[in-house]
């Protein structure tokens, strides 16, 4: 029996995991849950963002199923889920993108492609923050390293191999940020050499959002650094409907983490109404992970049909139906 740790979150998290519980349920994988908190819900019943429990929970079951956590607003609060990779060196952040059925989107085919992160450094960690006393300047540190960039790129052409697909592309501005996309972009071009069977491009970061919006059909993996990773991510799911299909992973050497990538979305919390797909297709790659890859196909099979019967849709997808009973249509079909 397997136990993977369970965080609700806050806002529509709970919700959302009530939701794919359910559909995890009827799937029968084999999984024990042990419940910890994070974020506001941890706050206020524990007086912590993150608490050692938590920490501890997800270290001993090595993975970990999240919905969106809420980090509080200015206090000197720094965010949850960089906390969790920096701690746990969740260095691959992946995020795949792929068309579906009855969405609002401008790719309703043709898209599938997975955006391959770096995690742990660069600026987006925002390491060396600094503000001038008069407030007049600013300043950033980006640190980019040998080894995070050779792990994040083997990993990319690695899950090529594993799951099929022909081409990486390599994504930096090394054009302009000589050092750090420098650094990267030569060290991605050392791995690629040894990936013979894996047809490797490389493009400019801007020139591949360009060339997203334009033909997304030619990408299959992007691989590139934290916060070019992190801005591309969310274009590729502007691509497919919206942050309600993003799932994301955060994978370690130990540890791996399984997450909506949308926000908390308190606005609409408590009504019953959010999207619980995100979540779902997470549970899909932590199938997969766990080495269960035929549930995680029914599963995401399941979304699919139920999309293309337009079962009960949230409102974000078009029709008037709930979390609960979206959820309940696709696990009638898993």
């Amino acid at each position: 029996m397997t136990t993977i740790t369970i965080i609700p979150g806050d806002g529509i998290g709970p919700e959302i995991m009530d939701a794919a519980l359910h559909v995890l349920d009827v799937l029968k994988p084999g999984f024990e849950y042990e419940f910890a908190d994070a974020g506001v819900a941890a706050l206020e019943k524990h007086g912590e963002l993150l608490p050692a429990a938590t920490l501890d929970s997800i270290r001993r079951n090595q993975v970990a199923l999240k919905s969106p956590l809420t980090t509080p607003v200015g206090g000197g609060f720094s965010s949850i889920n960089v906390a969790l990779r920096k701690h746990f060196d969740l260095y691959a952040n992946v995020r795949p993108a792929k068309s579906f059925p009855n969405t609002r989107s401008r790719f309703p085919t043709g898209v599938d492609l997975i955006t391959v992160r770096e995690n742990t450094e660069g600026m987006y960690i925002g390491e060396g923050q600094e503000v001038s006393t008069d407030g007049e300047t600013a300043v950033l540190t980006s640190r980019v390293t040998h080894q995070g960039a050779e792990r994040i790129v083997r990993y990319a052409f690695e899950l090529a191999r594993k799951t099929g697909r022909k081409k990486v592309t390599v994504v930096h501005k090394a054009n302009i940020l000589k050092s750090t996309s420098g650094l990267f972009l030569k060290t991605a071009r050392e791995v690629a050499a040894r990936y013979a069977d894996i047809e490797c491009n490389e493009l400019i970061v801007d020139n591949t959002c360009m060339q997203l919006v334009m033909r997304p059909e030619q990408f299959d993996i992007i691989v590139t650094t934290n916060l070019f990773g992190d801005i591309i991510s969310d274009l590729c799911a502007g691509l497919v409907g919206g942050l309600g299909l993003a799932p994301g992973a955060n994978i370690g050497d130990d540890v791996a983490i399984f997450e909506a990538v949308h926000g908390s979305a308190p606005d609409i919390a408590g009504k019953g109404i959010a999207n619980p797909c995100a979540l779902l297709l997470g549970v899909g790659q932590m199938l997969d992970h766990v080495g269960k890859p035929e549930l995680a196909n029914r599963l995401r099979d399941a979304i699919v049909a139920t999309l293309e019967a337009r079962d009960s849709l949230t409102p974000d997808l078009g029709g008037n139906g709930n979390t609960m009973g979206f959820a309940k249509a696709i696990a009638a079909r898993v």
